[in-house]
């Protein structure tokens, strides 16, 4: 089965704007309950898209590694961002402990998102026919997508969820070492993408998700591999 371009950006258009947005949505809710309201007061701790989409990160990014992966035929590789929520984590009550928690919500959100698509092809392969197919397409999308940007966050990379993580955890010597690359961050990350190492530090986090998904929902792995095969052709 060859899906066209209009079909692959109908499958994979809930899951990536949910994916990107409540992974923010999660930094924020948390953020509050260990202090800081920043986020809440700018109206940042909700599900409505409207209020995380970033016009590039969240829409236009995405759908160009949709097509270019469509127009090369070569493997589709999906990621993207939303508008940063805001946490000022000196308002924690406990910065350095509370930091881990706020930035562990992000990629914890992404896992919850893929068990519950997870689900969803549970329910598609129950109603069959016309609407069954889609939907679990959808849920493998959805598993997909979260897996990448979990994955891709939790690298320990700053100013990634990974990151902030391990500054919380290490002693202030290392932690204000590990921090001091921040600025520096996204060109890690360009490097690691050109020499094809991203690939590779995050397929074992991508496998990891994918498990979980599946032995939450009951999904078979050889069902998931199949859905996913037909996403990326």
């Amino acid at each position: 089965m060859d899906l066209t371009l209009i079909q692959k950006i109908a499958v994979f258009a809930i899951p990536v704007i949910f994916a990107i947005t409540l992974h923010e949505a999660a930094h924020g809710f948390v953020a509050m309950k260990f202090g800081d309201k920043t986020a809440w007061m700018l109206g940042r701790v909700t599900a409505n898209p409207l209020k995380h989409i970033d016009p590039v990160g969240t829409i236009g990014l995405p759908l160009f590694l949709i097509l270019m992966s469509k127009l090369s035929g070569g493997p589709m590789f999906l990621f993207g961002w939303a508008k940063p929520v805001p946490v000022n984590f000196s308002a924690l009550r406990h910065p350095k402990r509370d930091m881990l928690w706020v930035a562990a919500a992000g990629p914890a959100s992404n896992l919850l998102m893929a068990i519950f698509w997870g689900a969803m092809i549970q329910v598609g392969q129950i109603l069959g026919g016309a609407f069954g197919l889609p939907l679990m397409l959808m849920g493998a999308a959805g598993i997909l997508i979260n897996a990448m940007l979990a994955a891709l966050n939790l690298l320990p990379i700053p100013p990634l969820d990974g990151g902030r993580i391990a500054v919380s955890l290490l002693p202030y010597g290392p932690a204000r070492m590990l921090s001091r690359v921040e600025p520096f961050g996204f060109y890690i990350l360009i490097a690691l993408m050109l020499t094809g190492l991203l690939g590779t530090l995050m397929w074992p986090l991508i496998g990891l998700v994918f498990k979980l998904s599946t032995l939450f929902t009951g999904v078979s792995d050889q069902t998931l591999i199949s859905l996913i095969s037909i996403l990326l052709n």
